[in-house]
């Protein structure tokens, strides 16, 4: 992952706010009008003591400043509510279109770069690091604007006593609002990336062992996998430990500087011989105006987590596709497939080499070899999934590279080896196949697939849900809803990975039945990748791979 600085973080995110601007800058103007009232609230009670005592500099008389305090009271009010308001509004509004980008850059990148990425780290991404950015939009950016703004002014009123009071107030701010929140940033950042690490990593313990349940409980394995969750979780706590020990750290900090600054102002104004009521006032005015800086301060600490959290979702969505999708390529009919001189490598792992291999419109082609010999691999360059060289890999004699990504996906259907499910009813899990298939599509795919007559023994039939992931059905049932996708997508390239592997005879030479009529009625080419010599019988020619190469 690209590791970026706070500023490069906080410049990728300000980029996704440009269409709520306006809202920022209503967000930002309330609460910098907000902080003034709060301010002057303290200033004008300075100024009442001042009035009793006949030493006020201000023309104000009691009941004017009483009148006005209470004004500024109820203003403060209303003028927080509505920055408050207006600052979650944009989170909330600009989380909803992260996750919809979010999602997005998974499509995109899918599946090439997502299968070496852990489950429950990607979990972690799209719901804890995703909501972490609440706290950039809705408490980072107007308080940072609010923050300046509310200093300067400050500034310049307490420099009308004198300049250096003015130049000693600039100082104090900059050092609690920026000094201190930097000086303990490095170290925070650093926790922050690791609690998220962490937090991922323990997520793809819990996935992994909740999915596994039945194995955990049939070999015995609870007790290996609770140390393991033990483990993940004793080193979250360590990690978030750190944070906290180090948020209090930076507050310590703040306030001990909070209280220190207004007596070095005092000093500063009585060694300047400052009139008395400037001496008061000057200090007043720098005690009760800390509040938008010292926000700042105690929002460092949460900042490390949310740029952390920022790096992970930026780096997400930037990351480039193995596979960018082909727009307005070409779109050609199919006349069948093939392969030339194909070579390819996983980082530097060769699983292919040389390999030539043709599939022709309307013949079923089988290919064969040991686990790990290269075949799935095959299939998935055929998909376009990865990336192969050049004029390797043909589909109607046009690289696969050049032709329309939509295109493709229509001129061909995939059944991989694991058949993953939704929990919605079996009819709209073999719908995925073609969204737009009727009610007696879908019922004349299942017949094809050997799955129709199960699915009328279910409680409700095609409209019984198949429970997370399938887990109601059996692998062999989960494996020919998968094969009813296929034949429904009805594309004249029918790529299958292992498809009979969890049937039995009966079911098996059903399928292959239909197969055979598919390749010969419709002219559909069938790519059959199995270890079965059954399956392999149907086959009009066949390829074995061994170490990546045709044997």
């Amino acid at each position: 992952m690209k590791r970026r600085s706070g500023i490069r973080i906080m410049g990728g995110l300000l980029r996704l706010l440009t269409p709520l601007l306006h809202v920022m800058l209503g967000c930002i103007t309330l609460g910098t009008l907000g902080y003034l009232c709060a301010i002057f609230i303290t200033v004008l009670a300075a100024h009442l003591l001042l009035t009793v005592a006949g030493m006020s500099p201000w023309a104000l008389s009691f009941g004017q400043t009483a009148a006005l305090m209470l004004l500024l009271a109820l203003a403060r009010a209303g003028l927080r509510y509505g920055e408050q308001t207006c600052g979650h509004y944009i989170a909330f509004k600009l989380l909803a279109v992260i996750r919809d980008k979010v999602f997005g850059a998974l499509r995109r990148l899918a599946p090439a770069k997502l299968e070496g990425k852990g489950r429950g780290d990607l979990i972690a991404v799209v719901t804890g690091d995703i909501e972490l950015l609440e706290v950039f939009y809705a408490h980072t950016i107007a308080p940072v604007c609010i923050a300046l703004i509310v200093s300067l002014v400050m500034t310049l009123m307490i420099a009308a006593f004198h300049p250096l009071l003015g130049v000693l107030a600039a100082a104090s701010y900059l050092i609690v609002g920026v000094a201190v929140p930097l000086a303990s940033s490095s170290a925070g950042r650093a926790y922050g990336m690791a609690a998220r690490a962490q937090l991922g990593g323990l997520n793809n313990v819990f996935l992994e062992s909740l999915r596994g349940i039945r194995e955990v409980l049939q070999f015995g394995i609870g007790q290996t996998k609770e140390d393991e969750i033990r483990t993940k979780t004793a080193q979250l706590n360590a990690v978030q430990g750190g944070i906290k020990r180090h948020e209090g750290a930076a507050a310590s900090w703040s306030g001990a500087l909070v209280m220190l600054l207004p007596l070095c102002m005092l000093g500063a104004a009585i060694a300047l011989r400052a009139p008395f009521p400037a001496v008061v006032l000057s200090t007043v005015m720098l005690s009760a105006s800390f509040g938008p800086v010292l926000a700042l301060a105690n929002l460092s600490a949460a900042m490390d987590a949310t740029l952390a959290a920022g790096e992970r979702v930026l780096s997400l969505l930037e990351e480039a596709p193995e596979t960018p999708d082909v727009v307005n390529g070409e779109t050609p009919d199919f006349t069948g497939a093939a392969v030339e001189h194909l070579s390819f490598a996983y980082d530097r792992e060769e699983i292919l080499h040389d390999l030539s291999a043709a599939f022709p419109k309307g013949e079923i082609v089988a290919v064969t070899g040991k686990s790990g010999s290269g075949k799935s691999t095959l299939l998935k360059l055929l998909m376009r999934f990865w990336r192969a060289d050049e004029n390797t890999v043909k589909l109607s004699d046009i690289d696969v590279g050049k032709i329309d990504t939509a295109h493709l996906r229509c001129l061909e259907s995939y059944m991989t080896q694991d058949t993953d499910l939704f929990n919605v009813s079996v009819r709209d899990n073999i719908r995925i196949g073609r969204l737009d298939a009727t009610d007696a599509e879908v019922e004349a795919a299942a017949k094809k697939a050997s799955i129709h007559d199960f699915i009328l023994t279910l409680p409700h039939g095609y409209d019984t849900k198949v429970g997370e992931l399938g887990d109601t059905l059996s692998g062999g049932e989960r494996q020919r809803i998968g094969l009813a996708r296929a034949f429904l997508h009805d594309a004249p390239l029918l790529l299958l990975d292992e498809p009979t592997s969890n049937l039995d005879s009966l079911n098996e030479g059903v399928i292959l039945k239909a197969l055979r009529e598919e390749a010969a009625h419709t002219g559909r080419t069938v790519v059959l990748v199995s270890h079965r010599k059954s399956t392999l019988a149907v086959a009009e020619r066949a390829y074995a791979i061994e170490s990546g190469r045709l044997s």
